[in-house]
Parts: structure tokens; C-alpha cells; sequence
């Protein structure tokens, strides 16, 4: 997470898409590219907001 908000790397559950994701990238601070935890889907979202944090990046993986 970064200033209380989802970020690259951590795993969250898309309430507008039904279902879970990792943040792959965030482009101009706004839209969240997900990609799928399982497979090789990938989509958008746009508000972030609608994005709820279910394993962050540091306890998906240790450094």
C-alpha cells in the first residue's frame, strides 16, 4: 500500500469486477492495471476506491 491506498504488488479483491487480483501497474496515479492471481488475465480499474487489499506486497513477500 502506498499512502493508505492499493499499490503494485499487492493483492486485492476488485468489488466492481468480482474478483481477486494483483496490481501490476498504476498509470497517472489513477488507473490500477490487475492482472489475475491465477492465469493470465488482465484488466482495469479505475477507482480505486473499489479496491480492497487482501495480502499486501510485504506479506505476499518477504525481504
Amino acid at each position: 500500500m502506498k499512502d493508505g491506498r492499493p499499490w503494485v504488488g499487492d493483492q486485492v479483491h476488485d468489488e466492481d469486477a468480482g474478483r481477486e487480483g494483483i496490481v501490476s501497474d498504476v498509470q497517472g496515479g489513477s488507473v490500477y492495471i490487475l492482472r489475475s492471481v491465477h492465469g493470465h488475465d488482465q484488466w482495469q480499474n479505475r477507482n480505486g476506491d473499489r479496491l480492497k487489499v487482501t495480502v499486501s506486497l510485504q506479506d505476499r513477500v518477504r525481504f
